[in-house]
């Protein structure tokens, strides 16, 4: 196992906030001492952990500025499982998708695994080394790398998204404001989104419940723009409702 996936499972291990001995850490990744130690060395001078009295912890600044995708990836797991589940009724075998370099989309994976002959386009590398992994066909958009969500954005993966057809497009955003507005902080995400769902038949917002009423520094679409969307819980009623796909 190389470095960086022992270094992410590491993270993962540590991202709940609780600290964890040598011993522990060596049991869960079935490595030697000796190698976990020289790992963590490296972790701890990268500024992401500290040892503290046997166990070590991640750095809580360094955790919200470094990994925040480990962390969305455990936030509200059940919700975008449900979502997940949702968004595989809309899919069927042969399709061209795109997914977004969101932690929602991410969820998605495990589901287009029952599909046959898809071919997936995501602007996502921590998307397109899971859809890899399932045996999915899949292209990735390459450009210029944000990398506390391991998602592409710039005018590389702008005209690799321009150079492709889908039938539908997967994507998620930060909050719905109460006018009805799909809404994030990240405006070079934002654009990545909105060219996927121009190069798209069909648009669908997957978003939690707990992003309802949230509002972000950006605007990305009215909701009414979308073909669908799904959560784990009803939009409120005050909410437009968007297209019936």
């Amino acid at each position: 196992m190389p470095f960086y996936e022992r270094e992410e499972k590491i993270l993962r291990l540590l991202v709940t906030g609780e600290g964890l001995s040598l011993e522990t850490l060596a049991k869960e990744l079935f490595v030697s001492r000796s190698t976990l130690r020289r790992d963590l060395i490296k972790l701890e001078d990268k500024g992401y952990l500290i040892r503290t009295h046997g166990s070590y912890k991640l750095v809580h600044a360094a955790a919200d500025e470094k990994i925040p995708f480990l962390r969305r990836l455990d936030e509200r797991d059940k919700a975008k499982a449900l979502i997940a589940e949702k968004a595989a009724g809309y899919v069927s075998d042969g399709m061209v998708l795109m997914l977004d370099g969101s932690t929602t989309a991410f969820a998605l994976v495990p589901q287009l695994a029952a599909f046959k002959n898809l071919i997936v386009l995501t602007s996502s590398a921590k998307t397109s080394l899971a859809l890899g992994g399932a045996g999915i066909k899949n292209i990735c958009t390459g450009g210029s790398m944000i990398n506390r969500s391991f998602s592409y954005v710039g005018t590389d993966a702008l005209r690799t998204i321009r150079s492709y057809n889908a039938d539908l497009c997967f994507f998620s955003c930060r909050g719905i404001t109460q006018n009805g507005y799909a809404c994030d902080n990240s405006a070079e995400e934002n654009e990545i989104r909105l060219a996927m769902c121009e190069q798209s038949q069909k648009r669908i917002l997957l978003c939690d419940s707990s992003k309802f009423g949230v509002s972000c520094l950006q605007n990305l679409r009215h909701i009414s723009a979308f073909d669908a969307i799904l959560s784990d819980a009803p939009l409120p009623k005050d909410y437009i409702s968007p297209k019936k796909p």
